[in-house]
C-alpha cells in the first residue's frame, strides 16, 4: 500500500512538472475585453463596460494585437493601429514583446485560460482580461402585427 501512494504522488508530481511555458499560448488567440487593472494590490480599477476590445493572433511565435470596436452586428471596427508581437521563453516564463513604429515594450504571461488572461507589463501592472463575448443583434427582425 505504501508503494502504491507513493508510485501515485510521485505521478502527480511528474504530471504537475509538464506545464510548460508555451502552454499559456494555448488560449491566447481571439477577442479580449479587458476586466480590470491591478497597480498594486491596494489599488485596483474596475471595467464595467468594454467599447474597444483587443484582438490577439499568434502563430510559431509571431503575431500581433490590435484594438478593435464591437459592432452591434458582430463585426469589428479597428480601432487603432496593429502592434507586432514577437513570443519568447524567458526564465521559465512567456514574454511578449510588442512593438510598432513608434515604440516597444514587454508583458509576461502572468496566467491563462481559456476565458481568463492577465498580463504583467514592466511597471509591475496586471491586466485581468476576460473572453470577449460579441454583442449579436438581429436588427433586421421585424415585428408581427
Amino acid at each position: 500500500m505504501m508503494r502504491i501512494s507513493m508510485l501515485l504522488i510521485l505521478m502527480i508530481f511528474l504530471s504537475s512538472c509538464n506545464n510548460k511555458p508555451e502552454d499559456h499560448l494555448e488560449h491566447i488567440n481571439g477577442y479580449w475585453g479587458i476586466e480590470k487593472v491591478e497597480f498594486t494590490k491596494d489599488s485596483v480599477r474596475d471595467f464595467k463596460i468594454n467599447e474597444i476590445v483587443d484582438y490577439i493572433e499568434i502563430v510559431d511565435s509571431v503575431g500581433f494585437r490590435i484594438k478593435v470596436k464591437p459592432q452591434f452586428d458582430g463585426t469589428y471596427i479597428p480601432a487603432g493601429e496593429p502592434e507586432d508581437i514577437q513570443v519568447k521563453i524567458e526564465d521559465e516564463k512567456v514574454a511578449l514583446y510588442y512593438s510598432t513604429p513608434f515604440n516597444e515594450w514587454k508583458e509576461i504571461i502572468v496566467a491563462s485560460k481559456e476565458d481568463e488572461l492577465s498580463l504583467k507589463n514592466e511597471r509591475g501592472f496586471i491586466y485581468h482580461y476576460k473572453r470577449y463575448k460579441p454583442l449579436k443583434l438581429d436588427l433586421d427582425e421585424k415585428e408581427n402585427e
